[in-house]
């Protein structure tokens, strides 16, 4: 049967296709007056398995069509998405982000609406990136295709990224952990030296480096023994921390140690940024400690001589909590993992007594 004049037109798209229906509708014309042409401009709704599902995706439509237009763009749509997205997360998420945008370069211009799983796969496949950062990627992804059903610039059945294929991760020998010996060799030097007393409060509370950097005296409670991350690399970061029982007098020293709002400074008492400067202290402050300790290199499994960075105080404390079998929904919460039922901690006191006393066995 005939569509009624401006509902829109169903047209079946050839070869074999999941969805071949295209539901799409007439949003203008483009006039070349000297080449004397009229060529007509669509919007498509979607894609669809049946004909009768694509004309009740026109009735929707027409009953109430999309807010924001319908040629928008997929560099249009991350910058609208990036706008509020950047005032929740960090620094050092935003930059991730950012780089995942810069590896999309060939389908800035492409209309949102008209973008399919080949043009995701194509960035994919020519990025010439690993697994961890086409991860990253797919997370973007996902992201901006949220954003575009929930502003209804596609339909729920165009959320095609669960279709990408990334490859399978890799086992990584990014991180490695400090062995008993040289967390002893630490704890030695410790009474001598600030800086070595913070990678030991790194290691006993399993926080990211740049978490601690950024925490300020004002979060710190010295009486509850706890510290409180604002925010960080995930939307879970945000949670209240034990301290560790034998690492309290170096948050002690460190809260009356000078007049900055940050708790960790340098010898010269500015913050450290490590989110956007991680040589800042790497290179003047961790591997001169670490080489005057002499741990700094080790031997991976494969015999390969590698240097302990910075990450490694929080695969400590996984791993170590793991060898010790402590509970493990336990280490999640602190450490602020993802994962579904984590979120934002809120506890009772007798919680986050249970939590102080699981850390305190490490």
């Amino acid at each position: 049967m005939r569509l009624p004049n401006g509902f829109g037109n169903v047209s079946k798209l050839p070869g074999k296709r999941r969805k071949p229906w295209r539901a799409r509708k007439t949003i203008g014309w483009d006039v070349n007056e000297a080449a004397l042409t009229v060529k007509q401009k669509y919007l498509t709704i979607g894609y669809y398995e049946t004909r009768q599902e694509a004309i009740q995706a026109l009735a929707q439509y027409n009953s109430n069509p999309f807010d924001i237009k319908s040629d928008i763009t997929f560099a249009e749509v991350y910058e609208k998405w990036s706008e509020r997205k950047f005032e929740e997360v960090s620094r050092s998420n935003v930059n991730g982000y950012q780089a995942s945008y810069k590896l999309c370069s060939a389908i800035y211009d492409v209309q949102f609406v008209d973008l399919k799983l080949s043009h995701l796969q194509g960035v994919v496949d020519s990025s010439g990136k690993n697994y961890p950062t086409l991860k990253k990627l797919r997370i973007l992804f996902n992201q901006l295709f949220d954003y575009a059903v929930q502003n209804e610039i596609i339909g729920k059945d165009r959320h095609i990224v669960e279709y990408l294929k990334i490859g399978d991760p890799v086992k990584s020998d990014k991180h490695y952990r400090f062995t008993n010996e040289e967390i002893n060799i630490m704890w030695r030097w410790s009474d001598n030296n600030e800086y070595i007393q913070l990678m030991l409060m790194l290691i006993y509370s399993g926080v990211r480096p740049g978490e601690l950097f950024n925490l300020k005296k004002a979060n710190v409670n010295l009486e509850e023994k706890s510290f409180y991350i604002e925010k960080g690399k995930t939307v879970n970061a945000a949670r209240k921390v034990p301290i560790h029982q034998r690492t309290l007098p170096f948050f002690e020293h460190w809260m009356q140690k000078n007049d900055s709002e940050y708790l960790i400074t340098q010898l010269n008492g500015l913050n450290f940024r490590f989110d956007t400067n991680h040589g800042q202290y790497t290179d003047s402050y961790w591997k001169p400690l670490l080489q005057d300790m002499g741990i700094l290199q080790y031997k991976n499994e494969k015999g390969e001589v590698r240097e302990h960075t910075p990450d490694d105080t929080r695969h400590t404390f996984t791993t170590v909590w793991k060898e010790k079998k402590l509970d493990e929904a336990m280490r999640r919460k602190i450490q602020g993992h993802s994962g579904k039922g984590i979120g934002e901690m809120v506890y009772t006191h007798f919680e986050f007594e249970k939590l102080r006393e699981e850390l305190n066995k490490l």
